[in-house]
């Protein structure tokens, strides 16, 4: 049985909205046609995906775990059209993606003095869609902040990143330059704990969202500077990333006891594009460290 990929793009729709008849106005089709669809899907896999109940359409186990295969199941689908389009096309196209923070002109300059056959372009992105953008093929590489998800990139690591710490320029640490993470225990992280496993302190708490549930935090990093701006909260960056984002009303120290962010180059493993090991290679020599 092959799975259909419609179908799982017509259920991951539904479990997004946890509704079959927003689901339905969403994909531009009548709720009858899609609840057929989703149950030939349940039918192919022989699974149950959901659940109805008074507080509307719910993912079973099955389908959660469905959902959290589907989305990068259908970004690389995506990808894959996408490259094959541009593989049709007679100018070879060559796309890098670039961070706040790491400086990346010279290289990109050095690539093109390197590769002439090729039109290179520049895309940017952030931390919270770097990986969206390697599978969905809008870049062939990107420049990223480790971890990704394991088994799906080539990663060579280039140089470690420390951390700062956003506060309010009213806070009472902010005419110092560096900071302690246990210094911060009373303080609110706006952000998921799991992006600094040394914090002790105390992060917003959502009854409805389940423990580790990026929803409950702000969703961008202007959104969690405005809020330490208003003096409710911190939120921990990489440095590179603080003079991209400069404001009058926040201030960044050195953030002491927690471990670097690591700055790595990474492409999909299955890619043969022998410029992708070129430019890694340029990418190692211009920004990895140095000979011992």
């Amino acid at each position: 049985m092959d799975l259909d990929i419609r179908r799982v793009r017509y259920f991951v729709a539904v479990a997004e909205e946890c509704s079959f008849v927003r689901a339905a106005s969403r994909l531009y089709m009548t709720q009858p046609a899609l609840s057929r669809q989703i149950r030939a899907l349940e039918e192919d896999l022989d699974v149950v995906l959901f659940l109805r109940d008074r507080q509307g359409t719910v993912l079973t186990r099955a389908g959660h775990q469905l959902l959290e295969d589907a989305r990068p199941m259908l970004a690389m689908a995506q990808a894959v059209q996408q490259r094959v389009r541009t593989a049709n096309r007679e100018v070879n196209q060559f796309t890098i993606g670039f961070m706040p923070g790491v400086i990346v002109t010279p290289i990109v300059r050095e690539f093109a003095r390197m590769a002439p056959q090729l039109d290179i372009d520049v895309v940017h992105t952030s931390v919270t869609d770097q990986v969206d953008f390697l599978l969905d093929g809008r870049v062939d590489v990107c420049y990223v902040r480790l971890p990704l998800p394991e088994g799906m990139f080539e990663v060579v690591p280039l140089f470690p990143e420390p951390r700062v710490v956003a506060l309010s320029s009213d806070h009472p640490l902010a005419d110092l330059k560096a900071v302690h993470v246990e210094d911060l225990r009373d303080m609110t992280l706006l952000q998921d704990p799991r992006d600094v496993p040394e914090w002790r302190g105390r992060v917003p708490l959502d009854p409805v969202a389940p423990p580790g549930d990026a929803g409950r935090f702000p969703a961008t990093i202007e959104e969690c500077l405005q809020t330490v701006a208003l003096g409710s909260g911190c939120y921990v960056m990489p440095a590179g990333m603080a003079g991209f984002y400069r404001r009058d009303d926040v201030v960044y120290l050195t953030l002491e006891g927690v471990a670097p962010r690591m700055v790595a180059l990474a492409y999909s493993k299955h890619r043969t594009m022998p410029e992708l090991l070129q430019f890694a290679e340029l990418s190692r020599r211009m920004l990895g460290p140095g000979p011992d």
